[in-house]
């Protein structure tokens, strides 16, 4: 009885979640994940350039230039994106930060798609258990949102070059934000991903050594599978349908898809956590099964913890609770490889 309550608040909220949501045109737009790719036409030029980006160990690393421009006041920082898009406001980074007064360990927060506010409550209680946290803007998101838009339309949509990238735009500025910890003497970075965000984490956990620790919240690994069957993106599943297939979908994102980048997630010194939701509509618990199971035949051994609960009630008590502690001992546990640990909820 109360898990069918628990299915109708989390369809009440993402009904919420639509408010403000439009159709976008479907458009390649090539220019912007490939620079200059401005004469590509057709999907399968779309997905042979895709293809290459994600055998291109340099996609994921910064532009030439340098670390500059740091500017920190009181509990905010703020520092130029090493990628410049037509949006003036989304060019400048900001991230909050909630010092614990030890330079032993920094976490930066990824939100999830479309977040209204940062998690106040989560940096308030790592910071004081030790931990410092930083919760960074992702595209197009507070500080950075496009001028006029009532949701993060340009972040994830159906422009499959402005989609990537942004998640290009959002690894780079954390990359970015943890050489900026480490030069300032954090010993330790963890990252901590949550829906979308954990996308982000996930991949800058895959490419950035400096990285011991990342935990993934209601995860998978092919993006083009979330935004296909996922209930919050089905305005933008409807915009894809009618112009490409599910297949050549999977081919054009394949290089933000976390499965492909299994072997690097199983790297040694990386710890991984993943946090997921049995009743989850958003990230369908069947693709996030998916990703399980190639972190584990690439030889990754996530702790993973399996609540009962959906996409939008994992904020809900108990499950918020649990969710809060298992990663407070995530992060305070010694670094070393983990088994993979499956806790069902009742």
């Amino acid at each position: 009885m109360y898990h069918k309550w628990l299915d109708r608040w989390d369809e009440r909220r993402a009904r919420r979640g639509e408010e403000g949501k439009h159709p976008t045109a479907f458009a390649l737009d090539a220019e912007l994940a490939f620079p200059g790719a401005d004469k590509v036409r057709s999907i399968e030029e779309f997905c042979l350039l895709a293809e290459e980006a994600q055998a291109d160990q340099s996609f994921f690393e910064r532009p030439d230039g340098g670390d500059q421009g740091f500017q920190r006041q009181d509990e905010w920082l703020k520092f130029p994106s090493d990628i410049t898009t037509d949006v003036e406001e989304n060019n400048t980074v900001w991230a909050k930060i909630a010092e614990s007064g030890s330079l032993d360990h920094a976490l930066v927060v990824f939100h999830h798609w479309n977040a209204r506010a940062r998690n106040n409550q989560l940096a308030r209680f790592l910071s004081r258990r030790g931990i410092t946290v930083v919760e960074i803007a992702m595209p197009y998101h507070f500080e950075r949102s496009r001028p006029g838009s009532t949701h993060a339309d340009y972040m994830l949509s159906a422009s499959l070059g402005r989609t990537i990238q942004s998640i290009r735009q959002a690894v780079l500025d954390g990359r970015k934000l943890i050489r900026w910890l480490k030069s300032e003497g954090y010993k330790q970075i963890s990252v901590l991903g949550m829906s979308l965000g954990s996308w982000v984490a996930g991949l800058i956990a895959a490419h950035d050594s400096t990285v011991s620790k990342a935990s993934l919240f209601l995860t998978a690994g092919s993006l083009a599978d979330m935004v296909w069957t996922g209930r919050a993106t089905r305005t933008i599943q409807g915009c894809l349908a009618p112009r490409i297939e599910l297949t050549d979908l999977r081919r054009a994102w394949c290089h933000v898809n976390m499965e492909n980048y299994g072997h690097r997630l199983a790297r040694s010194g990386l710890n991984l956590q993943v946090v997921l939701g049995k009743r989850d509509k958003a990230v369908k618990p069947e693709v996030s099964e998916n990703f399980m199971q190639k972190l584990s035949g690439a030889g990754a051994r996530p702790r993973i913890l399996d609540l009962n609960c959906g996409h939008y009630s994992l904020a809900m008590p108990p499950y918020s609770l649990m969710a809060g502690l298992s990663l407070d001992r995530f992060l305070h546990a010694r670094n070393q490889p983990n088994p993979q640990l499956g806790l069902r909820a009742l």
